[in-house]
């Protein structure tokens, strides 16, 4: 029994695409696996975002009280500034009001700046927000894409088997060995097609 060159070519056919379906099936759950960890970095990214947007504005919280602690203190050496018993008390309540004045003035730059920084951060965290709801919507249109896609891929996949297994009885026997250790070997690159006598797989 010989083989007939219209078999191979059927051969051939089937084997490129059965491999490009089966590789189809591999990239889909990559893809999805490759938009979860997208999905996972993006989340730590808002999750940092938050944690500094936080603790800037902790920072700016504990320099208002330090403020407000401060402008008591000023108020309070006002009075004993009024009840001073000497020039040399007074002069030492004015020294100590001029020193608190002026942390005050240093926190409430201090506070000022902080206050922009959160803004800042604020931005940064709805930036980051908005980065991760379009990476999970990615995500879910590539799980969508996969499920719609993977069944009928597999359903053709079973189909093409199908289609292998009957053309490979076209096969002669003593050429089968052969057939199916080439095959084992280089896969869907078993067969290759000739072009004007010259083989378009090895030349």
């Amino acid at each position: 029994m010989s083989v007939t060159a219209a078999a191979l070519r059927e051969l051939h056919r089937i084997h490129q695409q059965l491999a490009e379906l089966r590789d189809r099936l591999e990239r889909g759950p990559k893809q999805v696996r490759a938009r979860e960890a997208n999905v996972a970095q993006l989340d730590a990214r808002l999750a940092e975002a938050r944690e500094k947007a936080k603790q800037t504005q902790m920072a700016v919280d504990r320099k208002q009280l330090d403020l407000k602690s401060g402008e008591q203190k000023v108020l309070d050496l006002r009075v004993k500034l009024n009840t001073a018993n000497s020039n040399r008390e007074y002069q030492a309540f004015l020294e100590q009001i001029a020193a608190a004045e002026m942390a005050g003035s240093v926190l409430s730059d201090e506070i000022l700046e902080g206050m922009e920084k959160v803004d800042e951060m604020v931005l940064a965290v709805k930036e980051a927000e908005k980065h991760l709801a379009g990476g999970k919507q990615e995500m879910e249109k590539a799980k969508q894409a996969l499920e719609a896609s993977a069944a009928s891929t597999r359903s053709d996949v079973a189909r093409l088997e199908g289609e292998l297994t009957a053309a490979e009885q076209s096969l002669p026997h003593d050429m089968k060995a052969d057939y199916e250790r080439v095959v084992r070997s280089k896969g869907a690159d078993s067969l290759a097609l000739v072009d004007d006598g010259v083989c378009t797989g090895c030349g």
